[in-house]
C-alpha cells in the first residue's frame, strides 16, 4: 500500500492532523499487485475486515427490506400478500423490487471499501479500476452458450407449475431481463469484490491471502443462500470458488458477473416461460431440494475455471498498473 506520514498536513499547512485521521482523499491503488491484495497493508486489520462483511451483509437485509416492504404496500392495495409480509403472491413488482434491492449492493460495497479502507470504489471493477467491457464481451461470447445449454437442461423434468396471468408473466420476463444481471452484478461486487478481498488482506503473502480470500468469500456466498441440502451446498460453494478463482487470474469482477447473471436470467426467465412456481422454487432449499444433476453445472464451473487458468497461463494473474510517473521512467 502507499505510505503516508503520520504527520501529513490539513489543507492549510498550519495545523497537523492526528495520526488515526484518515485522508481525505483516496489513497491510491497499490502498483503491481493481485486483485486480492489491493487492500493488503504491513497490518493483518482482520476485526476491520470482519466489520466491513458484517456491513455488507447488513446492507443488503435493510435494502431488501426496505424497498421490498415498500413494494409490498403497493401490492395489498392490488389484494397480493408478498412473501416479505408472509405471504405467497410472487408479484412482477417483488420480483422487481428484490432484484433491485440487491442490485444496490454495487455501490454499497464501494462505499465501504472507500470508507473503512480509503481505497477508490471504482478499484472493485478491475485492477485498472475501470469495468473492462471487452472483457465482458469475450466471456459473454465464449461461455454463454455453454453454459445457457447447462442450466437450461433441468427445465425438462416435472416441476411445479403456479398460478400466473398472462400480464405477471410478462412483467417477471421484462424484470428479469432489466434487472436480474444488476442484482447478479450486485452479488458480485459484494462477494467476488469485497469480501474476496478484505478476506485476501488478512495474510501477509499473496498465495495464503488467496487461499483464505477463496474460503472465506465461498463460505459466505454458500451461507447467504441458506440451503441444508447436500446438493445445493456443493454447487454453491464450488460456483463461488471457481468465480473467485476467475476474478482472481483475470483481475476483475466481469467474468464473474457475466457467468451469474446469465445463470439467474437464464433459470428466471426459463421458469416464467414454464410458469414454474417462483416463490416455492426460490425459497425452498432443504434437504432433499436437490438432486444429483447438480453437479452437471458445478463441473462446468470447474471446466470454465480451468479454461480461464490456461488463457492466463504465460501471463499470471493480472496485476495494478504501475503508477503514471513510474511509467515514465
Amino acid at each position: 500500500m502507499s505510505k503516508f506520514s503520520s504527520h501529513y498536513s490539513r489543507e492549510s499547512g498550519k495545523i497537523p492532523a492526528p495520526p488515526s485521521e484518515r485522508p481525505a482523499r483516496p489513497a491510491p491503488v497499490p502498483a503491481g499487485v493481485e486483485y486480492h491484495r489491493v487492500l493488503a497493508s504491513k497490518k493483518h486489520r482482520i476485526g476491520r475486515g470482519i466489520f466491513a462483511i458484517v456491513l455488507l451483509l447488513a446492507g443488503a437485509v435493510v435494502f431488501i427490506n426496505v424497498i421490498a416492504r415498500g413494494a409490498a404496500v403497493i401490492d395489498l392495495q392490488m389484494g397480493n400478500t408478498t412473501p416479505i409480509l408472509g405471504g405467497t403472491d410472487y408479484t412482477p413488482l417483488y420480483h422487481a423490487s428484490t432484484m433491485f434491492a440487491l442490485a444496490v449492493l454495487i455501490p454499497w460495497s464501494m462505499v465501504i471499501q472507500r470508507w473503512l479502507y480509503g481505497v477508490p470504489g471504482p478499484s472493485l471493477h478491475s485492477v485498472v479500476s475501470r469495468f473492462r467491457f471487452d472483457v465482458f464481451g469475450w466471456a459473454l461470447l465464449l461461455f454463454s452458450p455453454v453454459w445457457i445449454v447447462v442450466n437450461l437442461l433441468p427445465f425438462f423434468t416435472p416441476g411445479e407449475q403456479g398460478s400466473w396471468s398472462q400480464t405477471d408473466l410478462i412483467g417477471i420476463f421484462i424484470g428479469t431481463l432489466l434487472l436480474t444481471p444488476l442484482q447478479a452484478a450486485g452479488e458480485e461486487y459484494g462477494v467476488r469484490g469485497l469480501v474476496f478481498r478484505v478476506a485476501g488482506s488478512w495474510a501477509h503473502g499473496s498465495r495464503a491471502g488467496l487461499v483464505i480470500g477463496v474460503l472465506v468469500s465461498s463460505v459466505v456466498f454458500t451461507a447467504i443462500h441458506g440451503s441444508t441440502d447436500p446438493y445445493i451446498n456443493v454447487w454453491y460453494f464450488v460456483l463461488a470458488a471457481g468465480l473467485a478463482l476467475i476474478t482472481w487470474r483475470s483481475g476483475g469482477i466481469e467474468i464473474a458477473v457475466v457467468l451469474h447473471a446469465v445463470l439467474n436470467t437464464v433459470v428466471l426467465i426459463g421458469a416464467a416461460l414454464l410458469r414454474v412456481d417462483l416463490g416455492t422454487a426460490l425459497q425452498d432449499r432443504s434437504a432433499g431440494v436437490g438432486s444429483p444433476y447438480q453437479l452437471v453445472p458445478t463441473l462446468t464451473v470447474v471446466v470454465i475455471t480451468a479454461v480461464v487458468w490456461w488463457r492466463t497461463r504465460r501471463t499470471g494473474p493480472a496485476l495494478t498498473p504501475a503508477p503514471r510517473s513510474d511509467a515514465r521512467l
